[in-house]
């Protein structure tokens, strides 16, 4: 997809992080933007800056673990601008760490809710109106360095990031089989400066509270999300299907698949005391 002047996109998680940083640089080329996040409150403060600054922009509060929300949010995109062109299925959130006996069913409910079924419901709905339009459209499903390795005490969080990884692998073969002018991303950062940890439940010992202080620091040193949203802005001009903006998290996904092909167990290397 070379143009996005004009252009609608439709960004969910977008009141803060990554989600933000999409919809300011998609308002910055020129393309009119859906602003979707559970958040009203910070979606609206998001939609209040970036009005200002001229661009074309609908707010509309939205949990994406519901269907019904999600139909909705499609409604009034098309009623708004009249079609989609780009999808960013970018909601997300982290989950409570914890070793998987100490995941509650509504953590994992939430979870998956939220990082998985919010994905669903946006190809579900989404595609059908993106493939009628028959033009140059983009969908950038929004995974993580968690979908490529797994490792220990975010269980939920890996689970449902390896899931978006390989629904939007089979969704790039499908377009490809059906010649659609649509084509597809995923998007897999290590750590990104989010809020990402902000609505994280209190940790359940004094291990997974260190635990937890170590991703935040991870966090906080992370890369800002304004780079990530230039690397899914060239992914979609190159129609590129995997955005990897840190590169030397590669070594944890070089080492695990060498592992399943050499049929060792896996491997674990902390990186972070």
């Amino acid at each position: 997809m070379r143009t996005f002047t004009d252009k609608v996109a439709v960004v969910t998680g977008a009141a803060s992080g990554i989600g933000q940083a999409l919809a300011t640089r998609f308002a910055a080329e020129g393309m009119k933007v859906v602003l979707a996040d559970v958040d009203a409150r910070s979606l609206a403060e998001v939609e209040r800056q970036l009005v200002a600054t001229g661009a074309r922009i609908l707010a509309v509060p939205t949990d994406v673990a519901r269907a019904a929300d999600v139909e909705r949010l499609a409604r009034r995109a098309v009623d708004t601008f009249g079609a989609v062109h780009v999808l960013c299925n970018n909601a997300g959130i982290a989950g409570r760490p914890g070793p998987i006996w100490e995941q509650s069913l509504d953590d994992w409910e939430t979870t998956v809710g939220v990082n998985l079924w919010g994905v669903i419901h946006g190809l579900r709905v989404f595609l059908p109106i993106m493939l009628e339009q028959d033009s140059e459209g983009h969908v950038v499903n929004t995974a993580s360095m968690a979908g490529l390795v797994s490792l220990p005490n975010l269980a939920p969080y890996h689970a449902t990031k390896h899931a978006v990884v390989t629904i939007s692998e089979s969704l790039h073969h499908e377009l490809a089989l059906a010649r659609s002018k649509l084509r597809a991303s995923v998007l897999c950062p290590g750590f990104v400066r989010t809020r990402i940890m902000e609505a994280v439940a209190p940790a359940s010992s004094d291990a997974m509270r260190r635990w937890e202080a170590g991703y935040r620091r991870m966090i906080a040193a992370g890369m800002p999300p304004e780079q990530i949203a230039t690397r899914v802005l060239e992914a979609i001009r190159e129609e590129r299907f995997w955005i990897l903006p840190h590169p030397e998290t590669k070594v944890g996904v070089e080492i695990r698949v060498r592992s399943i092909l050499e049929e060792q167990n896996p491997a674990f290397q902390p990186f972070f005391d």
